[in-house]
């Protein structure tokens, strides 16, 4: 049995459908618990369902400073009280069941019914939270989140969360950070970095003879990414102490995988969990193991495969795996039973040479109803609509044509794709270097395969895009979304590098459409290039028409752009979407009786170099403006003139792109502000250009 299949049966990958049998006998009447281990209670448990969020009198949010974005507003006495997770230590049992329920209450109100996006991921991890800061004791301890999504109850507990709802300029960022606050012992980036930063800590820990202790959190969709896997051999292999959670929330890339596949919560596995982890089992293992050592290396192998052959039939299939990696299994284990994680976490943190250690935790997602729903407003279409339905009507007429989507979370429109073609459409998750060498086989193998994956994602498989694909001329479609500034989501998310490091490879095609017409054209052209790879890239904004009807696209001539207005002494040379930056430019400029060149590139390689060497020539001054770092747009158009002798004569070029730095989370509109991008911002580069400097103030006052 391969990897893969094994991960899908522990629940890596396998989409939740039903209920969980939360049975259990276990009784524990205060924390830390002790495992009482019977014949009886192991076949004879009775079964106790988790109580619902209950409705609290709706009085007063329990944060300052989130009545504009919460209708609602409930009573939350216990959340109120908590300053920080060390108070958590004098909650009862009883009094963490019910800030659970407080703080879900808390997550729906304030941010779900704001934004309206699904809020499930971090439902689930709640009691985990709870448990993680009962038992240990940040700060000093290390808790590390691999996924943001699992971090708001986390960000409550630390009285960061009355910021974060409008994530907006000056506020409270959405992933974990250092800088913002010191219970984030690492930031979050785009999943799967937890156990590799919590092993460096480890073994920094270690050398530096200190004691704190690291947990790295992470869940069933990161963990889908090879880093994860190369972490977890390192750390069987250093053997330092640290403890991984599991948050198998069941969510899957494949909802067909069959039920009984599944790991499932039972009185027996809850029991088994606990005498896993407890003092004196560990203890009468490593003395086991220490006597067979001494007998010899032959009886030492054979007791070390029969406790692996054993502990694999107490455990989930496929629990080998990570015990083949190195990690001491034990699970899976109730993620919403506090109790149960209270009791498993207080007896791993108390072995002081334990190695690194896997807790599996199971938690569910759709735990309540209400707060279950993803409800997608939209009141205008977006790019990604377009470029869907224009791939459809390709896929219609060319039966080669498969995509390949890779990332985070699939955008909604490409199920349009998924249940019209549904042979010739692959899901790889957080998968982004397997997605592009799988794309390469694909093109190999005859296919046209349009690889999709955000802009930020692509930066994890840029080594498989060289190698496997650019150098080899593999014809892979690179689909790039969410290019650059992302609004809510800031830097982690933001498609600010993809200009430079796709257009500097030796046999890419790179492009940008200006508008959803371009989209449509472009998505027609790489379709048709079939000798070398090309890419193209997109915003994850609306479309400029609002009422727009996707035509048949029409395969662009490779390398060609176009003027869109003719004028005199200044040229706006627009790449991508910033176009439409220009073209709002050229309309200020009007009203003050300036009328100026505007371009659309569409190619940043090849680039137009007739287009380019007109508009030197015919103009005294030429701007280049990008939604990308420097490096991009700007700096092909430079090494062009440079070369070719322009700036030699009477031109002179102004580069507009992001600043070298990182735009934190902020409203698109602001964060366009905050990077120079707007038409206000390009209309007055050219008026002081010209030597109007007084009307550029103004115009930007």
């Amino acid at each position: 049995m391969g990897s893969a299949s094994i991960g899908y049966q522990i629940g890596i990958s396998a989409r939740f459908y039903g209920n969980f049998n939360l049975s259990s006998d276990v009784t524990v009447s205060s924390l830390p618990c002790k495992v009482d281990v019977s014949i009886k209670s192991l076949f004879s448990a009775p079964s106790s369902t988790h109580k619902e969020c209950s409705n609290r009198a709706r009085v007063c949010c329990s944060l300052p400073n989130t009545d504009e974005y919460c209708d609602e507003k409930f009573e939350t006495p216990i959340l109120d009280t908590i300053e920080t997770p060390l108070q958590l230590k004098n909650l009862s049992v009883k009094e963490l069941k019910l800030l659970a329920d407080e703080i879900r209450t808390e997550l729906h109100s304030v941010l779900w019914k704001k934004t309206q996006k699904s809020m499930n991921p971090s439902f689930a991890a709640i009691e985990l939270t709870l448990a993680l800061h009962y038992v240990f004791r940040a700060p000093v301890d290390n808790i590390l989140w691999d996924a943001v999504e699992q971090t708001y109850a986390h960000k409550v507990l630390t009285r960061r969360w009355s910021a974060i709802p409008s994530r907006q300029k000056n506020g409270t960022s959405g992933v974990t950070s250092q800088l913002e606050s010191e219970y984030d012992s690492f930031g979050t980036g785009h999943g799967c970095n937890s156990i590799s930063a919590g092993l460096g800590l480890a073994v920094a820990r270690d050398i530096k003879g200190k004691r704190d202790r690291v947990v790295a959190v992470i869940d069933n969709v990161t963990i889908t990414a090879g880093q994860a896997y190369e972490a977890m051999s390192n750390a069987g292999y250093l053997d330092s102490n640290m403890i991984v959670i599991l948050n198998d929330s069941r969510h899957s890339l494949h909802p067909n995988m069959e039920e009984g596949s599944k790991a499932s919560i039972s009185a027996l596995s809850s029991i088994m969990s606990k005498i896993q982890s407890s003092k004196i089992f560990r203890k009468f293992r490593e003395l086991a193991k220490a006597m067979t050592k001494r007998i010899g290396k032959g009886m030492y192998e054979w007791a070390a495969k029969v406790d692996e052959y054993a502990r694999g039939m107490v455990g989930p299939t496929g629990s080998t795996l990570f015990e083949e990696l190195g990690l001491y299994y034990i699970g899976p284990v109730d993620g919403h039973n506090i109790e149960d994680l209270v009791c498993v976490l207080r007896e791993v943190s108390s072995l002081d040479s334990m190695g690194p250690v896997l807790v599996h935790v199971i938690t569910e997602e759709n735990r309540d109803a209400e707060t279950g729903k993803n409800i997608v407003v939209k009141d205008r279409r977006t790019y990604s609509d377009c470029f869907v339905e224009a791939l459809v009507m390709e896929a219609e007429k060319d039966r080669d044509i498969v995509v390949v989507h890779a990332g985070m979370e699939m955008d909604p429109s490409l199920l349009t794709f998924q249940e019209r073609f549904p042979d010739r459409f692959f899901n790889v998750g957080m998968a982004e270097q397997h997605a592009v060498t799988f794309s390469a086989g694909l093109s190999s193998g005859g296919l046209k395969p349009f690889c999709i994956i955000p802009s930020a994602f692509l930066q994890r498989a840029y080594d498989q895009v060289v190698h496997d694909v650019d150098r080899q001329r593999k014809a892979v479609r690179f689909v790039i979304t969410s290019a650059g500034l992302v609004g809510s989501d800031g830097p982690v998310q933001c498609g600010a590098f993809d200009i430079a490091f796709m257009s500097s490879l030796p046999n890419m095609i790179a492009m940008a459409p200006a508008d959803e017409d371009e989209l449509v054209n472009m998505v027609a052209t790489a379709a048709y290039v079939t000798d070398r790879p090309v890419c193209f890239r997109f915003p994850r904004g609306s479309i400029v028409n609002r009422n727009y009807l996707v035509p048949t696209g029409l395969p662009i001539e490779i390398g060609r752009g176009r003027v869109l207005v003719e004028g005199q002494d200044v040229a706006l040379l627009g790449y991508g979407a910033m176009v439409q930056n220009c073209l709002h430019a050229h309309s200020l400029l009007s009203k003050l009786g300036l009328n100026v060149t505007v371009a659309d590139a569409r190619f940043c390689k090849p680039l137009d170099i007739k287009l380019v060497r007109d508009l030197c020539q015919n103009h005294k001054f030429l701007i280049t403006v990008e939604e990308g770092c420097v490096g991009g747009f700007g700096s092909h158009v430079a090494q062009f003139i440079a070369l070719d002798g322009q700036l030699d004569g009477n031109i002179k070029w102004r580069p507009i792109v992001l600043p070298d730095g990182y735009i934190e989370e902020a409203s698109p509109r602001e964060q366009l502000a905050l990077a120079g991008l707007t038409g206000h911002h390009i209309a007055a580069t050219a008026l002081s250009l010209l030597g109007r400097t007084r009307e550029a103030l103004l115009l930007m006052s």
